[in-house]
């Protein structure tokens, strides 16, 4: 593998922040490197058509956004071309045939889903997510996929670990988050139950009262005396003693045993694993709903690094250099230089590529909600955009998307499936979880389900599913068996 190979291998799994620091550092060190400043050019068209006015503008030589090349047609740029050691095929071996059947790839748009409507369509809003130098995400998500497999809730949690602010807090409503997201209520407050449980605890909490209730549920000492003590917290930050001898009914001594047991808790435990520097999450492709009601993708041309290479002063110092050893080093930088604003091309017309695919197969997730997500793995995406597996991967980590329905990272959508009994198109699991629940939320004290009926129902659907399946999937639902649930219908029609 060549070291060109390498590097643009490593700008493809860089982050975008982690990316404008790399090329930083490329524009100190190279001099044929330069910053462009300029403003982008006239947005792209697309089928002879414009983009809205607010989309990524074109900012390459037919290329968007990841580099600009302006070399001409010199011989030292011919020249500096033809020494490099690899080429678009290297990087990406179908690059040539798939780039070729779409030129302008600045945007890509699908009509086949209409949206469900109602969801608010400022992408940017979204940039107030937070993320960590030393990531209390990352210990939240290693929690996750040790607490559950179920890949509605991973989804879920994933989406809510990520809301999460450096101080260990949930500051947006359930609710919220429930109608963005097109789940049930009851499932992201299941969720976010769990993630409550992690370690620091009193994590995920939405205001203090909730973190310190965690912490006292934690150690035991959630008395109803300490219960009404959180409740009437504002009173300790007055100093009113005898407001909270006579909220929590206890006499004066315990009140100040109570208080200094508060004062030992943790009001902001995110920040036991944090201090470093804060920093915005900016999504590197927009997901916007188009106006035939399907969707439209875009680079975030603000996260694109965009250089020149400046072949004139490369000529004026290539002809100036007598040195043989100046030469060369002039000539390698110079080759150094194309090869990164190549690179940096490719990975964005790479992460486009990758993302357009992602929201054309979940364009039911975007339009309906986490009931709608289809299976999909990285060889279906690389498949149908003819990358290789490794390439998808790298892609979608530390990369991020902004639609109206939240900001995700794209590894997100890759969920597993259950086959189909007729032969046709495979079956989401969280789809198949969310049939379970609806079969089981409209039954009655006459109708109560067993799993073997369950089954026999979504086989009917075309859903190839086992019974000990259903009784997996109903178990980490928190559903009771049929039994359970008929008993308890019964008892509370009595």
């Amino acid at each position: 593998m060549t070291p060109q190979l390498q590097q643009a291998i490593k700008l493809l799994q860089l982050s975008n922040l982690e990316l404008a620091e790399y090329v930083e550092e490329q524009l100190e060190q190279n001099p044929f490197l330069e910053r462009n400043d300029a403003p982008p050019d006239a947005p792209v068209e697309r089928r002879g058509e414009k983009t809205p006015e607010d989309a990524p503008a074109r900012t390459g030589d037919g290329a968007e956004g990841g580099g600009e090349l302006n070399l001409g047609d010199s011989a030292e740029a011919r020249e500096a071309r033809d020494s490099l050691d690899a080429d678009y095929e290297d990087i990406d071996p179908g690059a040539s045939r798939s780039d070729a059947a779409a030129e302008d790839y600045g945007t890509n748009d699908w009509s086949s889903v209409r949206s469900g409507g109602g969801f608010d369509g400022d992408e940017r809003a979204f940039d107030a997510t937070l993320s960590k130098e030393i990531s209390l995400a990352d210990h939240l998500t290693e929690q996750l996929h040790m607490a559950t497999r179920d890949a509605t809730r991973l989804f879920i949690g994933s989406y809510l670990i990520d809301l999460i602010d450096e101080a260990g807090y949930l500051r947006e409503p359930l609710d919220t988050i429930a109608d963005r997201l097109g789940a049930d209520l009851s499932e992201v407050e299941n969720t976010h139950a769990l993630i409550t449980g992690f370690d620091p605890c009193g994590v995920g909490a939405r205001h203090l009262k909730e973190c310190l209730k965690l912490q006292l549920i934690e150690a035991d000492r959630y008395d109803p005396a300490m219960q009404a003590f959180i409740d009437n917290i504002e009173l300790l930050a007055k100093g009113d003693l005898k407001g909270l001898v006579k909220a929590t009914q206890a006499d004066e001594e315990d009140v100040r045993d109570m208080i200094a047991e508060v004062r030992a808790l943790t009001p902001k435990p995110g920040y036991a694993y944090g201090g470093g520097t804060v920093q915005t999450v900016e999504p590197d492709v927009f997901v916007r709903q188009a106006p035939d009601g399907g969707w439209k993708v875009e680079l975030n041309n603000d996260t694109l690094p965009r250089v020149l290479v400046n072949q004139h002063y490369y000529a004026e110092i290539a002809n100036a250099s007598s040195e043989e050893e100046d030469k060369v080093y002039v000539s390698e930088q110079f080759a150094n230089a194309n090869w990164l604003a190549k690179s940096l091309d490719q990975r964005a017309r790479t992460i486009l590529k990758v993302a357009s695919e992602i929201v054309r197969q979940q364009d039911g997730f975007f339009a309906y909600g986490v009931k709608h997500l289809r299976p999909l793995n990285l060889k279906a995406v690389a498949d149908a955009i003819e990358m290789h597996e490794s390439t998808v991967s790298r892609v979608t980590s530390n990369k991020y998307l902004a639609s109206p329905r939240g900001l995700f990272e794209l590894k997100y959508f890759f969920t597993a499936a259950i086959g189909s009994s007729t032969g046709g198109e495979a079956h989401s699991a969280e789809a198949v979880r969310c049939r379970i629940r609806e079969l089981i939320d409209a039954e009655t004290k006459d109708t109560v389900l067993s799993d073997d009926k369950i089954v026999e129902i979504l086989q009917g659907e075309g859903v190839d599913i086992a019974r000990r399946t259903v009784a997996k999937y109903r178990e980490t639902l928190n559903i009771p068996s049929s039994v359970q649930r008929r008993r308890a219908l019964l008892q509370t029609a009595i």
